[in-house]
C-alpha cells in the first residue's frame, strides 16, 4: 500500500482539513463532543489518554499495519458477535476511509449508519481494534464520500489510504435495526397511502392533505360500539379525547385480551377525528417497525419521520410487539415525545398494561403510564347479549332473545368468537328446515361450540400447584407463606366457582380445612379480581387450564 503513516495526534489536528471541515460532501459532520450515550467521564478520559501514551503499550510496526486488512478482520469478528440482519443493515457496508497512527476513520454509507455506529458500536469496535493492532486506538465515524477520490486539499491527501470501499451487499432486514433519531425537526408532508381522507375544505387549504380513505373499518364506529361495565372507562376516555384531543388523556393506553374491542375503539376514534379535518394515522407496531426498516434500506428516513410526526392523531395497535426491539423503541420514544410536546394526541393499544410488558424500556413505560390506562375486560352475560343484538341488527337478521342468550351463555371468551358463533348459526340454520329457535340453536352450537367441562377436582389442585411451580403437598400442607397461601386460595375459588363444590368438600380436599377458612379464601380472591387486573388475569389463565378441551 502507498500509504503515508503521518501522525495525526490531537496536537496535529489544527489546520488539518480532515478534522476542521464541518461537512463532508455527503452532508455529514463529526461533532467534537462525545455523542449522547457514549460519554466518557473525566477519569475514563484520563485513563484513555494515559493508555495511548504509555511507552510500554505493545506497538505494531507501522510498516506492517494494513488498515484494510485490520478492518476486514474487525468485520469478521463483529459478524460473529452480532445478529446477522443487524450486521447486514448497519455494519457490512462500511470501510476505512482514513488512517493515521492510532486513529481509524470508519466510513458509513449514510448519516443514520454513522450515528448508529457511533452510539451503539463504537466501544466494541475500539476494543476489537485494540486487540488486533496491539495498541490503544481511537475510532471516528464519517459519512463516506460518494467516491474514494483523493481530496482536493493536499494537506489531507496523506490521511486517505488507497483502500477500496466494501462492496454493498444488503440483505432484507428481519430484525429491528433503527438508528438514533436525528435532531432536526421533520418538514416534509406524511406519505399519503397510510392516512385517511379529510373533508374537502381541509384538502383545499392544505396541499399535503391525505387523499386516500378506507384505512379504517367502516363498521368500527362509536355508534356500533356496545358499552358495558367491561369497557365503560375506555369508551368514555375515547370520546373525551375526540372532543379535546391532546389535553386530558394523552396518551390514552387501552389494554385487554384478544377480540375484546380495542381495535374497534381505535378505529372509532380515527373516524371521529378524521371527520373533524384532522390528519390521522393508524398502524400496528409491526407496521411501524417495517416502515422503519424500509426507510433505512431506501435511505428516506426523513420521509419516514415526517409520516409519523406530522399528524394530529397517532393510533398504534398492539404496542406490546415492540418489546425487546431496542432500536424501534428508541425511534418510537422520540416520535412520542415529538407529538406529545406539540399537543398532538397519541392512542395506544396492548394486550396487557405497560408494567406487564417485560421488555419495554422504562422511559417508554413511564410515558405510557403518564396518561390514562383503560382496561377492556371480558363482557358479562348481559353485555354479551347486547353485543349479539347489535350484531344481528347490523346484518338485518332477526334472532330471538332466547337464541342470543344461549350463544352468550356458551361463548364467554371474547367478542370476536361471540359474533363468529352468531354468523355461523345464521348460515347453518336454513339447512335444518326449521325456524331458528333455541332447540335448533342448541343442535348447531353443540357442533360449533362444544360445551366444556372442568377437570376433576384433584386435577384442578394439581394444575394450580404446577402453575405456581409448587407441589400438591404445598397446597395441602400448613405453610402460610404468601405465595403458597395465595395459590391455595385460588384453588379454593376455582373449585367453588368452576367445579361447584361445597365449602366443606373443598376444605376436605385441601388438607382438612374448615368451611370458614375456605369461605374467606374464596371471598378474598373475588375481591382481588374486582380491584386488581393482575389477579383477574391470573384467574383467567388458570380457568383456561382447568377446562378440558371441547369434545374430550
Amino acid at each position: 500500500m502507498n500509504t503515508d503513516w503521518q501522525s495525526v495526534s490531537p496536537s496535529h489536528r489544527s489546520g488539518n482539513p480532515l478534522y476542521e471541515r464541518g461537512q463532508t460532501s455527503s452532508g455529514s459532520s463529526r461533532s467534537k463532543e462525545t455523542p449522547p450515550g457514549d460519554q466518557e467521564t473525566a477519569e475514563q478520559s484520563e485513563t484513555r489518554t494515559e493508555a495511548a501514551s504509555d511507552g510500554n503499550q505493545p506497538q505494531a510496526a507501522a510498516d506492517d499495519l494494513d488498515p484494510n486488512d485490520i478492518w476486514q478482520k474487525t468485520l469478521h469478528e463483529l459478524a460473529l458477535q452480532m445478529p446477522a440482519t443487524t450486521f447486514e443493515t448497519w455494519v457490512r457496508d462500511t470501510s476505512i476511509i482514513g488512517y493515521a497512527e492510532g486513529e481509524f476513520i470508519v466510513g458509513a454509507p449514510h448519516a443514520w449508519a454513522r450515528d448508529w455506529l457511533q452510539n451503539r458500536l463504537r466501544r466494541k469496535i475500539k476494543d476489537i481494534l485494540n486487540q488486533l493492532t496491539g495498541r490503544s486506538v481511537q475510532v471516528f465515524f464519517e459519512v463516506r464520500p460518494q467516491s474514494q477520490k483523493q481530496p482536493d486539499s493536499p494537506d489531507s491527501a496523506p490521511l486517505y489510504a488507497n483502500i477500496p470501499l466494501a462492496a454493498p451487499e444488503t440483505k432484507p432486514a428481519e430484525v429491528d435495526p433503527s438508528p438514533p433519531p436525528a435532531s432536526r425537526t421533520p418538514t416534509a408532508p406524511p406519505r399519503r397511502r397510510d392516512t385517511v381522507q379529510t373533508p374537502a375544505a381541509a384538502a383545499a387549504t392544505r396541499s399535503d392533505a391525505p387523499l386516500q380513505s378506507g384505512v379504517f373499518n367502516p363498521r368500527y364506529t362509536f355508534d356500533s360500539f356496545v358499552v358495558g361495565n367491561h369497557n365503560r372507562l375506555a369508551h368514555a376516555a375515547a370520546q373525551s379525547i375526540v372532543e379535546q384531543p391532546g389535553h386530558r388523556f394523552n396518551p390514552l393506553f387501552v389494554y385487554g385480551g384478544v377480540g375484546l374491542g380495542k381495535t374497534h375503539l381505535l378505529h372509532a376514534i380515527g373516524h371521529a377525528m378524521s371527520r373533524q379535518g384532522m390528519q390521522v394515522l393508524y398502524c400496528s407496531s409491526e407496521q411501524f417497525t417495517n416502515d422503519l426498516i424500509s426507510a433505512i434500506r431506501q435511505q428516506n428516513t426523513e420521509e419516514y419521520r415526517n409520516k409519523y410526526r406530522q399528524v394530529d392523531l397517532l393510533l398504534i395497535d398492539d404496542i406490546q410487539f415492540i418489546g425487546g426491539k431496542e432500536s424501534t423503541q428508541e425511534e418510537f420514544f422520540h416520535t412520542f415525545n415529538h407529538l406529545h410536546a406539540a399537543g398532538r394526541q397519541v392512542v395506544i393499544s396492548s394486550d396487557r398494561p405497560p408494567k406487564e410488558i417485560a421488555t419495554l424500556e422504562a422511559r417508554l413505560r413511564s410515558r405510557f403510564e403518564g396518561g390514562l390506562q383503560a382496561d377492556i375486560s371480558q363482557p358479562d352475560l348481559e353485555t354479551r347479549v347486547a353485543i349479539l343484538q347489535s350484531k344481528a341488527q347490523s346484518i338485518d337478521q332477526p334472532v330471538s332473545t332466547d337464541v342470543l342468550m344461549l350463544i352468550a351463555e356458551r361463548v364467554e371468551s371474547n367478542i370476536r368468537e361471540l359474533e363468529g358463533a352468531l354468523n355461523r348459526l345464521i348460515i347453518q340454520a336454513p339447512f335444518h328446515d326449521r325456524q331458528l329457535d333455541r332447540s335448533v340453536a342448541e343442535e348447531i352450537l353443540d357442533t360449533l361450540v362444544p360445551q366444556r367441562r372442568p377437570r376433576e377436582a384433584t386435577s384442578v389442585v394439581q394444575i394450580v400447584a404446577k402453575h405456581f411451580h409448587l407441589t400438591t403437598e404445598d397446597l395441602l400442607g400448613r405453610s402460610r407463606t404468601k405465595e403458597i397461601a395465595n395459590a391455595r386460595q385460588l384453588a379454593m375459588y376455582l373449585l367453588r366457582e368452576e367445579n361447584g363444590l361445597s365449602l366443606i368438600n373443598i376444605g376436605e380436599l385441601l388438607g382438612g380445612r374448615d368451611h370458614s377458612t375456605v369461605r374467606h379464601g374464596v371471598e378474598k380472591i373475588a375481591q382481588d379480581i374486582e380491584r386488581d387486573e393482575g389477579a383477574r388475569r391470573e384467574v383467567v389463565a388458570l380457568r383456561e387450564k382447568i377446562y378440558e378441551p371441547p369434545g374430550s
